[in-house]
């Protein structure tokens, strides 16, 4: 098993029947969380009206995977794939 972070993106829109979501694995948090606040930045900078239809949030997550192929961790030289 490895750990992995997950990046997950929650949207909620008007008259949806749920929420829609999304998600990308980083080999580390620090990768994670940087994505996370580009994203955050990105729709923070999105106009007011936009921000009143679109409410937006997301959670980088530690997970224990097993190896994934084409996930490498850049930073450490470690191969995360089998």
């Amino acid at each position: 098993m490895i750990k992995i972070w997950f990046l997950l993106i929650l949207i909620s829109v008007p008259n949806a029947p749920s929420i829609k979501y999304n998600g990308f694995i980083y080999p580390n948090e620090e990768e994670c969380q940087v994505a996370k606040y580009e994203l955050m930045e990105t729709y923070n900078n999105q106009s007011e009206q936009y921000k009143l239809i679109t409410q937006m949030d997301s959670h980088c997550v530690e997970f224990e995977s097993f190896p994934i192929k084409s996930l490498k961790d850049k930073i450490k030289g470690v191969d995360l794939g089998a």
